[in-house]
């Protein structure tokens, strides 16, 4: 009784709090998957990879989302759920400490410049980011009312895109410009697994509120049909999101496109990423009930034109200046106007952002230059709000089958290790000697394929009856 109305007074009061601690982990594991997409060109280079080969990176660290979430499965199916056991905050943990250990093995791999090596490291940082998902993703969604959750948690998403944001630029100057050699990669995964371990020591001593836990020894989450077709909608926007950011850098570079060096690549991939953290502030505000009318349109306007100067100084420098962003401001208005369109709506918004994703791949596709520069990075503005409404629609009435279904979801995230090396090896498969790039437009009509089947989440399949 006490533990369920401490966490009652809690949710009644205010879920700021142990949202702030949250968000710092939706940062980190944000900075550290997207740090793979600067991996990816760092890598085919130094080892000599083709397209496929480098996309093993991608395969290695979202196959563990699998792997790890299926053992939970397993687990929770047969002898209880291990989260309902041990609680949120401990799983959280747990995953900090393995994504801390994860990060120290890329010091020995680096020593014997060993590409199995580090991909065996991300294997083990993918399982310990998939004890996060599980155990974070849930517990942002119910430390407040079921109507704020999409709200909430878009606002985490939107500290996870920061991360992902800056992880371009920071690992980016890291690797191609700061560190020689191997300790390009050793010294800063050392410094992350540092930070990791302090986070989990900060989390420790952090006073979190735990939901009350079910003592139900199985839960049956796969009889909720919106969790069923959730899991398809995870699989397909995780791989699709993934797959167009881990081929940004190579696809911008190609001649079909611009012919972009690596050194300024590396700031439209930071707007790609940076577009999808503006886009969940925006939602977050859009989304949430408490807001209407003018106060809601100001503040989203007012937000909108501080992510577009903060995308534009932290990219700021040699080679990048305001007349090359200023069509991130024409699509951070047409976001904008999209949100207030459709309103605080996540099944809706769901929907048409996937139709809107799919027609800049088209154009992207289609075009060349400018046109399908920003057209591609216009879609992580729209890829922004998938995630959490994809999440808070398929978790939404599950109760006791919360965390198995959290699970479920999470397993998906192996969309993020199969849809790029299919992506990759399309992109092979129409290469020639003279231009291997020549494959690489078309291999987004993947991705594109994608989108249209979230589309179709969004108006109907996420769609549910509360007694199932």
């Amino acid at each position: 009784m006490g533990a369920t109305t401490i966490f009652e007074r809690m949710a009644e009061r205010s879920a700021t709090y142990p949202l702030i601690v949250l968000t710092t982990l939706f940062f980190m594991w944000g900075f550290m998957t997207v740090m793979n997409d600067v991996l990816i060109p760092h890598w085919k280079e130094d080892f000599q990879l083709n397209y496929s080969q480098s996309l093993l990176v991608q395969f290695c660290f979202f196959g563990a989302y699998f792997i790890g979430s299926l053992i939970y499965f397993i687990l929770s199916a047969t002898s209880g759920d291990p989260i309902q056991r041990i609680g949120y905050k401990r799983g959280s943990i747990i995953g900090l400490l393995i994504s801390a250990a994860a990060c120290g093995l890329f010091v020995p791999a680096s020593y014997a410049h060993s590409y199995p090596g580090f991909l065996i490291a991300l294997f083990v940082l993918g399982l310990g980011f998939t004890m996060l998902q599980i155990a974070a993703n849930p517990f942002v969604a119910i430390i407040g009312s079921p109507e704020g959750a999409s709200s909430r948690l878009n606002l985490a998403q939107a500290f996870n895109s920061l991360g992902t944001t800056l992880a371009p630029l920071i690992g980016g100057w890291l690797i191609f410009e700061h560190f020689k050699g191997e300790a390009a990669i050793r010294a800063p995964y050392a410094i992350y697994a540092a930070v990791f371990l302090l986070l989990a020591a900060l989390v420790h001593l952090a006073p979190l509120p735990e939901p009350p836990r079910s003592l139900e020894a199985r839960a049956n989450a796969f009889r909720h049909p919106q969790l069923r077709w959730g899991m398809v909608a995870i699989f397909c926007y995780v791989g699709a999101e993934v797959a167009i950011g881990s081929l940004i850098i190579n696809y911008l570079g190609s001649s079909h496109v611009l012919d972009m060096p690596e050194n300024s690549a590396k700031h439209y991939l930071s707007l790609y990423w940076g577009g999808a953290m503006t886009g969940r502030f925006l939602g977050a505000i859009a989304l949430s009930r408490g807001l209407a009318g003018w106060r809601r349109d100001l503040l989203m306007l007012a937000f909108g034109a501080a992510m577009f100067f903060l995308l534009f100084f932290i990219n700021s420098g040699p080679g990048f200046h305001l007349h090359h962003a200023w069509p991130m401001a024409v699509l951070i208005l047409g976001n904008l106007v999209a949100f207030l369109v459709i309103g605080p709506n996540a099944s809706r918004a769901l929907g048409l952002f996937a139709l809107a994703a799919a027609a800049l791949l088209m154009v992207s596709i289609n075009t060349g230059g400018a046109w399908a520069l920003w057209a591609i990075i216009g879609i992580g503005l729209f890829n922004s709000i998938m995630w959490s409404n994809i999440f808070t629609l398929a978790i939404d009435g599950l109760k006791e089958d919360t965390s198995q279904g959290s699970s479920l979801l999470v397993m998906m995230i192996v969309g993020g290790a199969l849809l790029p090396k299919l992506q990759a090896m399309i992109a092979d498969a129409r290469a020639t000697p003279t231009d291997l790039d020549a494959g690489l437009p078309h291999s987004f009509l993947l991705p594109m394929c994608c989108y249209v089947f979230l589309a179709w989440y969004g108006f109907k399949g996420s769609k549910h009856s509360m007694s199932a």
